[in-house]
């Protein structure tokens, strides 16, 4: 990646890490996004927690609406990426066991 790359991706990582709730981050995502990147976005997300949970490629596919190759990248970024997935995937199932939640 080139450098002008890299320092635009840092700034696009930090301006998300400076969003203070989902409703920021929504709006933020609306005016940066085309509705289909949102959307392949949150399928992949599904993906990675329906993969998490050990359902099969078959009936993710069906449920998600997502093709065998995707699953599989998702598969491999879940098991062997930088660990982006684990990190959301596991904070996510700490908010339902919070009973404050």
């Amino acid at each position: 990646m080139k450098t002008y790359q890299k320092d635009a991706a840092a700034r696009l990582f930090h301006a998300v890490s400076l969003l203070r709730d989902e409703e920021e981050c929504a709006a933020f995502f609306e005016d940066i996004c085309t509705i289909n990147e949102i959307i392949d976005m949150a399928q992949r997300l599904d993906t990675a927690r329906l993969l998490d949970r050990g359902m099969n490629y078959n009936d993710i596919s069906r449920e998600v609406g997502v093709s065998a190759a995707t699953i599989s990248r998702v598969s491999r970024c879940l098991h062997y990426g930088a660990g982006g997935y684990r990190t959301v995937i596991d904070r996510m199932a700490g908010e339902k066991e919070d009973p404050s939640c």
